[in-house]
């Protein structure tokens, strides 16, 4: 059995996704008349009880319009290093926004309400750009999939609050987080001025994220991904499978993070490990030990038709997700007690 473990990203659509999207009435959305579309955004938008949301292409995209938006030429984002703007998004915030980046070094990812006030610039200081937005992301893909604390980021809108800042939320897998708290996805609306979040990971969706915020910020929105050649027509096939997905998908994702604590343990008893990082929802992260070089432990998986991705350094990723069924992990464990040394 094949078992695919490199991203949550590779997940196909169920039968019952595709009966969904192939059903869908669709219009020509850059005219804004997809029906569906428009049912996905408002449903979206009314999850989080903000104004208006907008169906994009990718999280990378969501997250660079918003940053642009919020930002400008001359301006700075506070974000943690291990962000997935500053690594993942082909220096878009430097390309499409002309803004640079503060990065904080955080636990796993996660920054507090302290680093984030003690990072913001003098707007006083002309040596230094006008600090503008604050970027946080939920949960954090290079912490492991760490959550974060709402109490601590409560604490850090307060600061952002106080100092005229926008919050922006890289909320890529934030389903997972909210099935593992008592936060409601109401609560995020009310404290992040826009919020990324995407449908084609845990999800389960082919293609597709949304930016939140207020009416005014998406109508902003929308012209930035225009100019992005973001606009699209019968779009509706896409989105029937976002509905579908935040109807039938989100409590299942607790399931992926079984599978993953089940990985962990594997782990736990291999003598190729040197460290493991806590799997608090679907990403297992762990450290290779001097028994093995990264290529060669990658390709040794790769034989036994298992396939992972080399995270930096000697750090290796697993991501669970509802194309690796329970009973696979038997073959995992199998598998992993084979290339032992």
């Amino acid at each position: 059995m094949s078992l695919d473990l490199r991203s949550d990203t590779l997940t196909k659509p169920t039968k019952a996704m595709l009966e969904a999207m192939f059903s869908a009435e669709v219009g020509d959305d850059v005219f804004g008349n997809d029906p569906t579309v428009n049912a996905l955004e408002t449903k979206v938008a009314n999850m989080f009880g903000m104004e208006a949301s907008l169906f994009c292409a990718s999280g990378t995209m969501t997250n660079q319009i918003a940053v642009k938006v919020h930002t400008g030429s001359g301006t700075e984002v506070i974000c943690d290093q291990l962000s997935h703007i500053y690594l993942y998004e082909g220096g878009g915030v430097a390309q499409n926004a002309h803004a640079s980046l503060k990065l904080l070094q955080g636990n796993k990812g996660r920054l507090t309400a302290e680093m984030v006030k003690g990072g913001i610039n003098n707007p006083d200081d002309i040596h230094q750009p006008l600090t503008r937005l604050v970027s946080l992301e939920n949960t954090m893909n290079k912490g492991g999939g760490a959550i974060y604390d709402f109490a601590e980021i409560e604490k850090i809108k307060a600061v952002c609050v106080e100092n005229n800042l926008a919050l922006h939320l890289d909320g890529a897998r934030l389903f997972n987080a909210l099935v593992e708290t008592k936060e409601t996805s109401l609560q995020y609306g009310q404290v992040f001025d826009s919020i990324s979040i995407c449908l084609s990971k845990g999800l389960g969706c082919p293609v597709g994220s949304l930016i939140l915020g207020s009416a005014d910020f998406i109508k902003k929105c929308k012209r930035v991904r225009k100019s992005f050649g973001g606009g699209w027509r019968q779009a509706g096939y896409l989105a029937a499978s976002g509905i579908y997905a935040l109807d039938h998908h989100v409590d299942r994702l607790k399931e992926d993070h079984q599978k993953a604590k089940l990985i962990l343990e594997m782990l736990g008893n291999c003598n190729f490990v040197e460290e493991l990082y806590p799997a608090d929802t679907n990403i297992v992260i762990f450290e290779l030990n001097e028994s093995y070089q990264v290529a060669e432990f990658i390709q040794a998986l790769a034989q036994k038709d298992v396939h992972v991705v080399h995270f930096g350094g000697k750090l290796i990723r697993m991501v669970t997700h509802l194309d690796i069924p329970f009973e696979s992990l038997e073959t995992l464990r199998t598998v992993l007690k084979s290339i032992e040394k």
